[in-house]
């Protein structure tokens, strides 16, 4: 049997993973992907083979009940499937890398212990994405794991990007804005060259646009700002997140409605943005098809914030040359791009709507001054590149 490489995404409910295989050539492939899902509730395994094809589904028992245990059924079907196999390293999805991680790292009893300090500001992700990491440490000691950072990508943006205007002593204990999504960004800076290779050395607003939603403003490929800031709670309306807030709401609903800090906490992470407006769901597919009035106004403010906050950045990047959609919504909704792009017309972008309904890759005419595209992203891919480059398991080519 090849030898493999594992990405694994660990989130609160489910846990992603990838499976690459090394061929004699030192080649790469991706054998397997699936999830872990329901963690907690009602668990499910689930994986399929590179061309969509499933290789196992089943309900898993109520002993699968947080991260750890997922880990624990994921590596019973590793051990079967890959028997004879060496796993030759892990990497790993961590949303907050700090100040101190501008780029992947090789997971050291130190860093563990810096991340865990990073997890109050990345609650709804970061635990996970650590107890992950320390799971795998107990399951195959002595295999190398790299940390792979949403963060890193954003590093080396103008100072006045990355200030948050609050008195120095505060600054200097860390706070300032630092952006996630950056795997996902990183990856489609990666392609554009080849996939859309007239602009890719210009200014491309990326609009990763999921149950967690952000922009992010491209010069040359590297980013100069971005809608997400000291945590995942800036920006634009998510599934259950509400974005920018007005920090006085904030004060009020301590100081004025007496909530505690772990109610506002639940309430800003898990119970806003398109679940709080509409009270009925958090998936925008839900919403699209819904006709109550509620619905229709959570996908209204989400393509306004994201509209107004695509002019917001075309004015930081000096001008705007493409839109790209990326991630869930951004990739499988032709409404909301129509929507946006309808919305955004000022800037140049003429809408192909048959393009657009037809997902394909260009979705403006060709004489649309500002292009508009629809390329999927690979946070997976990006993770698997940076372990095999980190720990020496790359070909030159790859």
């Amino acid at each position: 049997m090849e030898d493999y490489s594992l990405v694994l995404n660990a989130g609160s409910s489910s846990l992603k993973f990838c499976v690459y295989q090394r061929a004699a050539s030192g080649a790469w492939r991706l054998d397997a992907r699936g999830q872990v899902e329901g963690i907690g509730s009602k668990p499910q395994f689930e994986a399929k083979n590179e061309l969509g094809a499933k290789l196992a589904e089943q309900a898993l028992g109520a002993e699968v009940c947080d991260g750890r245990t997922a880990l624990d059924a994921l590596a019973a079907w590793l051990r079967g499937r890959y028997a004879g196999s060496q796993v030759l390293g892990v990497g790993h999805r961590v949303v907050h890398g700090g100040a101190r991680f501008a780029t992947p790292t090789i997971v050291t009893d130190d860093v563990l212990t810096h991340l865990h300090r990073l997890v109050p500001l990345a609650p709804l992700h970061q635990p996970h994405n650590v107890a992950a990491i320390e799971a795998v440490m107990d399951q195959l000691p002595g295999v190398p794991q790299v940390a792979c950072f949403d963060t890193g990508f954003h590093r080396g943006q103008p100072a006045v990007a990355e200030l948050v205007p609050l008195p120095a002593e505060i600054r200097r204990s860390g706070v300032q804005r630092y952006g996630f999504h950056g795997l996902s960004y990183e990856y489609i800076a990666s392609v554009l060259p080849r996939v859309a290779p007239e602009i890719a050395g210009g200014r491309v607003i990326v609009a990763h646009l999921g149950s967690g939603a952000s922009l992010c403003a491209l010069k040359d490929r590297k980013s100069i700002d971005s809608t997400l800031g000291f945590t995942a709670l800036d920006g634009l309306c998510m599934g259950t997140r509400p974005g920018a807030v007005d920090p006085g709401v904030i004060l009020y609903l301590f100081q004025t409605l007496g909530l505690s800090a772990t109610e506002v906490e639940t309430m800003l992470y898990k119970k806003s943005g398109l679940l709080g407006i509409s009270g009925i769901s958090n998936d925008m597919r839900d919403l699209l098809e819904s006709q109550d009035a509620d619905a229709r106004l959570a996908v209204d403010y989400f393509v306004y914030r994201a509209t107004k906050e695509i002019g917001a950045l075309a004015a930081a990047a000096g001008g705007i040359d493409a839109l790209v959609f990326t991630a869930g919504i951004g990739e499988k909704s032709a409404e909301v791009r129509r929507r946006i792009c309808e919305a955004t017309t000022w800037l140049g972008i003429a809408l192909d709507e048959d393009a657009n309904t037809r997902h394909e890759s260009r979705i403006t005419y060709p004489k649309s001054a500002v292009s508009a595209w629809v390329i999927p992203t690979n946070e997976e891919l990006m993770i698997a590149r940076h372990t095999w480059n980190l720990l020496g398991l790359a070909q030159a080519s790859e």
